[in-house]
């Protein structure tokens, strides 16, 4: 490494590091309400940690614990460029994750930390192979970095949330007929809820058993299972929900319902296999036309062109 591109980083380095002093310095430093009042109200005591565990994970414990106020920062301007905290709510919602959007906004950050650091560690490797130091490319490889990782996070939010509804069709056509079974041997249908949650699992068996756990707790089962059908988007769920509460609230029959729900669920899956075969017999073709089908027509061809090319001599 040449001595101008040495002192060139070291200079930027102690530039960042003198900035973030200056910024954050408590003069600088806007005081917020939270700091206002915490001299007037007495915090109550942590709860033992032998009580139970720690809701979020141990990273975002970490971040937060040593870059706190930088974290914290970045994920307020997070949130306000790229907005719709309704639809992450929403997401959250639906993949059954008790995390708040702040939380998800520091993982953001974190993200995009590590994007930014993995664009520097491939700058810094591609200077050194080339000698010298392109500031324009080492920015937008950087800005591409930080954004690839606040925006990577959002995107596996989103397939986390499709990959539990395609779960939850999986697991629907078993559990509507385990219940179907149950009100049909003559139990009401908390009482089958509550027994098929307890010799079942899985995503589906979860949310019912929560809504139960809730019923319990003082909440109507009523609303109870509103909230399930409200935090997801899969149709089927929907409408089973729906058939459960016109169930416990009229007092209809449910064994046909659930039979009948179970069986447009398979027919649809069905459906779906034959829809995800005909793209994948699509997709096939390009192989096949691409590359299989020109090097059969070349050593079809190649002993009569060596012919014609040995004859024209």
């Amino acid at each position: 490494m040449s001595a101008s591109l040495t002192g060139m980083l070291l200079g930027l380095a102690a530039a960042v590091g003198l900035l973030l002093a200056v910024t954050f310095a408590p003069p600088f430093r806007a005081v917020r309400l939270v700091d206002r009042l915490a001299p007037y109200v007495h915090d109550a005591p942590p709860p033992s940690r032998l009580l139970g565990t720690a809701t979020e994970p141990g990273l975002l414990v970490a971040v937060r614990r040593v870059f706190g106020p930088l974290v914290a920062d970045g994920a307020r301007f997070v949130d306000r460029v790229l907005g719709g905290r309704s639809a992450v709510r929403r997401r959250l919602d639906a993949l059954g994750a008790e995390q708040t959007v702040e939380d998800l906004r520091v993982e953001q950050v974190v993200w995009g930390g590590i994007g930014l650091l993995g664009a520097a560690l491939l700058a810094g490797t591609g200077a050194l192979v080339a000698g010298s130091v392109n500031l324009l490319s080492v920015a937008l490889l950087g800005l591409a970095g930080l954004l690839g990782g606040v925006l990577g996070r959002d995107w596996w939010l989103t397939q986390q949330v499709r990959r539990r509804e395609e779960l939850l069709l999986a697991e629907f056509p078993v559990v509507a007929e385990l219940l179907a079974l149950a009100v049909t041997a003559g139990e009401s249908p908390t009482a089958a809820i509550a027994r098929v949650t307890r010799l079942s699992g899985g995503e589906l068996a979860r949310e019912l058993g929560g809504a139960l756990g809730r019923a319990r707790a003082g909440v109507p089962l009523v609303q109870a299972l509103q909230e399930v059908a409200d935090r997801t988007s899969v149709d089927a769920l929907a409408r089973f929900v729906d058939g459960l509460l016109v169930a416990i609230e009229r007092g209809t029959p449910l064994a046909e319902v659930l039979r009948a729900q179970a069986a447009d669920v398979r027919e649809a899956g069905k459906r779906r296999l034959l829809e995800a075969g005909g793209r994948k017999e699509i997709a096939m073709m390009v192989p096949v036309v691409f590359l299989v089908l020109p090097v059969t027509v070349l050593f079809a061809l190649f002993p009569g062109l060596i012919s014609i090319v040995s004859l024209a001599r």
